[in-house]
């Protein structure tokens, strides 16, 4: 009832009163007070006013399943949200759910992750109140072969999601890094379970830096967050994550028709920070330079060198800007 009352609550520009809540939920005055009071110790701003009723005037910056669910706009995705203070990796719960029997647009969140995994095996750092760190789990009736796309589709969620929120610059660097101002401020990492022919779930887990206000000396070239991008203002993670959800099921429906990134390359190049610059791919068996054009509807980067057009598959392969990250 608490997730239901804080949409009420949302959706409505005045005050919402006491007794019609009650009579919306079935329940007593005292038990709406009680829901009323455990948001306020949540930290949600409600004012009561007697004969109005509750109006919200603030929420907190918070993630709980009650605070994504009383904002969720879409129609699958996020339609089972399970969230945790602290956990060791959001993409380890989500497989686990998915074996389960959760269904597909499961998502998984937490506030802090001790066990993060970037590309690569790369441990994903990730203090308490700072970040955005989710995972979301598919069931699709897909070739698996094209499943890897999928990394792309989340990128230009992310990126797009981003841009609705804090109204910055946030961009692609190919194939899964979200940039602002040349720093990296989100990856993304895809793993999937299959078999030859059927695939049994795949995970998509996102790690957002939004409240980062430094960060360590080895990295803090490359690395950068929302706050520190934007001058230091603060955003509510929960848009955030809603935003991305939205926009994450309209590409993905996009995606489905035919299943590759064909309608969907204009809007991946335009958001593509590495477009139309020198590019150095990081390939041990064959690293070379070139011009980035854009990718591929099957979302390969399309490279110019000197002497031939290369398409680049992402995976084990990295690409750096000739004279730094991007």
């Amino acid at each position: 009832m608490k997730t239901q009352i804080l949409r009420m609550l949302r959706e409505t520009d005045g005050y919402v009163s006491g007794q019609e809540l009650c009579n919306k939920f079935g329940v007593s005055r005292t038990a709406v007070w009680k829901v009323i009071n455990q948001l306020k110790d949540q930290g949600y701003e409600i004012d009561s006013v007697q004969n109005k009723g509750y109006h919200i005037t603030k929420a907190p910056d918070v993630m709980t399943e009650e605070e994504l669910q009383s904002c969720r706009k879409t129609k699958w995705a996020g339609q089972e949200i399970v969230y945790f203070d602290q956990i060791d990796s959001t993409n380890i719960k989500a497989k686990e759910l998915a074996e389960q029997g959760y269904p597909s647009g499961t998502l998984v969140v937490a506030d802090k992750q001790v066990a993060g995994r970037g590309r690569r095996g790369r441990n994903w750092d990730s203090p308490s109140g700072t970040g955005i760190f989710m995972t979301l789990m598919l069931k699709p009736e897909i070739n698996p072969n094209n499943a890897s796309m999928l990394t792309l589709v989340a990128a230009l969620a992310v990126s797009e999601a981003i841009k609705d929120v804090t109204g910055l610059d946030a961009r692609i660097k190919w194939p899964n890094d979200i940039v602002i101002n040349g720093k990296k401020i989100c990856g993304i990492l895809t793993e999937m379970s299959a078999q030859f022919d059927y695939i049994n779930h795949i995970v998509i887990g996102i790690g957002i830096n939004v409240h980062n206000e430094a960060f360590p000396e080895e990295i803090s070239a490359v690395a950068g967050s929302i706050l520190l991008e934007s001058g230091g203002r603060r955003f509510r993670r929960a848009e955030i994550i809603e935003k991305t959800l939205e926009h994450f099921e309209e590409y993905y429906e996009i995606y489905l028709q035919t299943e590759d990134l064909s309608a969907l390359t204009a809007d991946y190049n335009a958001l593509l920070v590495n477009m139309n610059k020198q590019v150095k791919v990081l390939d041990p068996k064959d690293e070379f330079e070139g011009k980035a054009m854009g990718i591929t509807a099957k979302g390969e980067l399309i490279v110019d060198t000197w002497e031939s057009r290369k398409l680049v598959s992402s995976g084990e392969v990295s690409v750096r800007g000739i004279y730094g990250y991007v």
